[in-house]
């Protein structure tokens, strides 16, 4: 069921922006709760209406303006766009040209995105504040009930700054303590990375400690959520085995598990299935001006062609394709560019609109004419996360959004969490059996056919690692390229790049191949300590001032 009661029925308007161009004080002066009058803020209904304004933001759309793709729940331009797996796309690099300068890395602190998603993120901290700050003065609220959604409010408050670290790193923590204008007055300096990531652990910590293990409404978390983050925070500060015993645990709960058709899970009828963790909740016609409820972070990706708009942003790479690429054994190959008749790994039809093969269920072809600038950023299409217009839930009009919801944690993101961590403790075998529950089940879907007919479109061929993994780095590489290939175009690469500590090699690598075919990239270089994160927004620095402020490295 789509979780509309509480992501959508939004009455509460928080306005202001915590950390942005305003001064703490006029965010204060503000009256943060629109037509509510502020004596009725304490009632039970407005509690719950502040709740739900925690949840809006998920989406990134913050401000009722059509621009949330500069700040996208799905991270396509900061995780997919800036890494190895996706260009920008357009029309040309003078169409949103800031993330042109992101995609080349010649980012800077005054760049639209990086102010509007740093403003996006905050908000649902101030809000998830806010919000704790009401449920925890209540004297009326059930202790029950102010348990659970206490749960709810510091697992979303923890989702907002782990996005934070994971795109700035250095960032200024703040909590529903908060109550006088000094007390927003918070920079960057007062904690050290591991009290940062501390901070964070905590809030997932108590979210699994108050919440159950189920929830009647699909997009709230519950404890295995919470578990679930927890896993995904341990990995991301290689706390393997705690990274191991969370996700172990998520799995022995028997709450989730992957669908067995590899498509299926993208189809916005099952985005709540039993793969999906957490997820932001999308909406459409559902009464929503403009259908702001909807995919509206990622209104550019349309295709183009003859059933969608030719915006062509988030344009699949040549070199992920050729990651796709098998050998007569079904296992990885990649000798070069693919080619139609080599053997493939089946996801990636699945994945990537490409010229020969059938897109979606449109009975039509897909051609290298609907890609937007071609000679530009090539062939390919998004294909994974695009709706059929023959589905009501895509809106064929502007501004082309749909109501697929976009995944946080699906279970397979989950498996190779718990994959990696059983690399690096050691367990090589253990890794192999658990990457092999996600290639079996991309090996055992339905494959994208010919038109009219059930013939296979293509030379599909994957199999599972059957012989015994013996050397750890070997099982690390095969484990990094199942998440590549199983997430592609989720807005995951980039972290993942940064987070194993090899963004500058293999950006760097790719530039020097890539740039061969496609000529925007010519001028793209990977600084390393420095474009791991991105920087602080120039307009947080300046109003802070030095004192309190530190830029991230090399931005200055």
């Amino acid at each position: 069921m789509k979780f509309t009661n509480i992501k959508y029925s939004v009455v509460l308007a928080l306005s202001g922006i915590l950390i942005g161009t305003t001064s703490c004080s006029d965010y204060l002066e503000e009256v943060p709760y629109g037509e509510v009058p502020p004596a009725e803020m304490s009632k039970p209904e407005n509690i719950e209406r502040a709740i739900i304004a925690s949840y809006s933001i998920l989406n990134g759309q913050f401000d009722g303006a059509s621009s949330a793709f500069n700040s996208p729940a799905s991270n396509w331009s900061f995780g997919d766009a800036i890494s190895d797996d996706a260009y920008k796309g357009g029309g040309g690099t003078g169409d949103q040209n800031q993330i042109h300068q992101m995609e080349i890395f010649n980012t800077n602190p005054t760049i639209t995105d990086v102010s509007r998603k740093w403003l996006a993120l905050y908000e649902g901290v101030k809000r998830t504040n806010y919000a704790l700050h009401l449920l925890m003065s209540s004297e009326v609220i059930a202790d029950d009930l102010k348990q659970l959604r206490e749960g709810e409010l510091r697992f979303l408050r923890g989702h907002y700054y782990f996005e934070l670290k994971k795109i700035y790193n250095n960032v200024p923590f703040i909590d529903e303590s908060a109550v006088e204008v000094e007390d927003y007055y918070v920079g960057n300096k007062d904690l050290t990375d591991a009290e940062l990531w501390g901070k964070i652990e905590a809030d997932f910590q108590a979210a699994y400690d108050q919440l159950p293990a189920d929830q009647e409404d699909a997009g709230r978390p519950n404890k295995y959520t919470a578990s679930a983050y927890l896993a995904k925070t341990y990995a991301y500060q290689q706390k393997w085995q705690q990274a191991l015993d969370a996700a172990n645990e998520v799995i022995a709960s028997g709450k989730y598990a992957l669908m067995p058709n590899f498509r299926d899970v993208f189809l916005p009828e099952n985005d709540n299935s039993a793969e999906i963790i957490f997820a932001v909740q999308h909406s459409v016609n559902d009464g929503q001006a403009s259908n702001y409820n909807g995919s509206i972070g990622d209104r550019l990706s349309a295709p183009g062609g003859p059933f969608y708009s030719q915006y062509g942003f988030h344009r699949p790479s040549q070199n992920l394709v050729n990651d796709f690429e098998t050998n007569a054994a079904g296992l990885p190959a990649n000798d070069g560019n693919l080619a139609m008749g080599d053997f493939l790994d089946p996801r990636l039809d699945h994945t990537i609109g490409r010229p020969g093969i059938p897109y979606l269920d449109l009975d039509v072809i897909y051609e290298a004419s609907w890609a937007r600038d071609q000679a530009t950023y090539g062939p390919y299409g998004p294909k994974k996360r695009i709706v059929s217009v023959n589905n009501p839930l895509q809106v064929p009009t502007w501004p082309y959004v749909n109501a697929l919801n976009y995944y946080i944690i699906r279970y397979a993101d989950l498996l190779l969490w718990k994959a990696e961590a059983q690399v690096e403790l050691g367990d090589l075998e253990g890794a192999r059996a658990t990457v092999n529950l996600v290639r079996d089940r991309a090996a055992n879907s339905q494959v994208v056919t010919t038109l009219g007919g059930d013939t296979p479109a293509d030379n599909y061929r994957l199999a599972s690692y059957e012989t015994p993994w013996t050397v750890a780095d070997q099982a690390r590489q095969l484990v990094r390229l199942e998440r590549r290939l199983e997430l592609a175009m989720e807005g995951h690469r980039f972290f993942d790049l940064v987070r194993w500590g090899v963004a500058a090699e293999t950006m760097n690598s790719y530039f020097a191949s890539e740039k061969l075919l496609r000529s925007h990239l010519v001028n793209a270089s990977f600084q390393a300590n420095k474009n791991e994160y991105f920087p602080i927004p120039q307009s947080f620095v300046d109003m802070m001032g030095p004192d309190l402020v530190e830029q991230n490295p090399n931005y200055q």
